[in-house]
């Protein structure tokens, strides 16, 4: 088969050469993009490893996560993901503490924590699902500020779950 074009030698030399420019630009420019975003998030403390810098702002607060009624386990070791690279929000034990620490005082927020540990946020249902700072409910739910000593309760809905398994169904009075 003859694609289009490609039967005349002179339209084939020129759709080749079109081509291979188009090549050497795309990949110019996706390689020049890599460049630039690297650079750019050197210093950003969500994608950084901290293993060889000086971080004197730090923050420990608990957490307690609550998914379909049932309290869920904090794995210790979030943000360790070897030897090389400590992220700057981690977990050292599974009892529901965690650590943020960066070169300078960093708008920290409890979703923060969620990203970092891949936590399936997509999963819940939202608009049934609160979280509490210190025992009040919070507004901004995972956009709250994460602050030293707070205790954060997560209270999650997944978007799975059948409410109706936690109900009797007998008729009141049997």
């Amino acid at each position: 088969m003859i694609w289009p074009g490609m039967g005349d030698p002179y339209k084939r030399k020129k759709i080749l050469k079109f081509l291979g420019i188009t090549v050497i630009i795309a990949m110019s420019a996706g390689i020049g993009m890599h460049l630039i975003v690297g650079q750019i998030d050197q210093n950003n403390p969500l994608k950084v490893c901290i293993n060889d810098r000086e971080t004197p702002y730090k923050i420990k607060a608990t957490l307690e996560l609550i998914i379909d009624g049932k309290k869920a386990d904090i794995p210790a070791n979030i943000g360790l993901t070897d030897e090389e690279c400590h992220r700057t929000m981690y977990t050292l034990t599974d009892d529901g503490t965690i650590y943020a620490e960066w070169e300078e005082e960093y708008p920290w927020e409890i979703g923060h924590f969620l990203w970092m540990w891949d936590f399936p946020l997509r999963d819940m249902d939202q608009d049934k699902s609160t979280v509490f700072v210190n025992g009040e409910e919070s507004s901004r739910f995972i956009n709250h500020p994460l602050q030293d000593g707070y205790h954060y309760k997560l209270v999650f809905t997944s978007k799975a779950y059948d409410e109706s398994k936690d109900s009797d169904f007998l008729p009141p009075g049997n």
